[in-house]
């Protein structure tokens, strides 16, 4: 069990790192900033490069020290 939470949480790691990296690097249609193009692509094709990586990582994370701290 301790083996499997382990690996949830390195993946959950390595998808929060994954999409820090695409929200940074990559590039949008419109807007200024990278933060703004991320909104554009957001509302126009309805991703955002990196962030479902992100959040998706984070909540790996949480349930699997959840998971870890609940038994």
């Amino acid at each position: 069990m301790l083996g499997l939470v382990s690996i949830f949480i390195i993946f959950g790691i390595v998808l929060t790192a994954w999409g820090i990296y695409r929200m940074k690097s990559d590039d949008g249609i419109f807007g200024k900033s990278q933060k703004s193009k991320n909104i554009f692509n957001l509302f126009l094709t309805g991703e955002a490069s990196g962030i479902g990586q992100f959040l998706s990582g984070i909540v790996c994370v949480i349930v699997g020290v959840a998971i870890l701290l609940l038994g």
